[in-house]
């Protein structure tokens, strides 16, 4: 394989990894409150995080450190666990 394909084959492979990841934000931080009206939480950076319209928030609590996935074209958590 000549120089130039074996260069666009590995930037292709590059980007498609860099595509699945670039859509997605990983934030830390503390619950601060939580609104179950809304289905959204707040974080101790002061910004208010949402969750989707089947989840509850059943399961958060205040004062629990966490880490929380948000895709970043819909500003929606795809994921929250408790983090130390």
């Amino acid at each position: 394989m000549s120089k130039i394909k074996m260069l666009i084959a590995t930037a292709s492979v590059a980007l498609f990894a860099l595509a699945g990841s670039a859509y997605a934000a990983i934030v830390q931080g503390t619950i601060k409150s939580i609104d179950p009206d809304t289905k959204s939480f707040t974080l101790d950076d002061g910004k208010i995080y949402q969750l989707p319209a089947e989840s509850t928030v059943d399961k958060l609590q205040v004062g629990i450190k966490v880490a929380v996935t948000v895709d970043d074209k819909t500003g929606i958590v795809t994921s929250i666990v408790k983090s130390s």
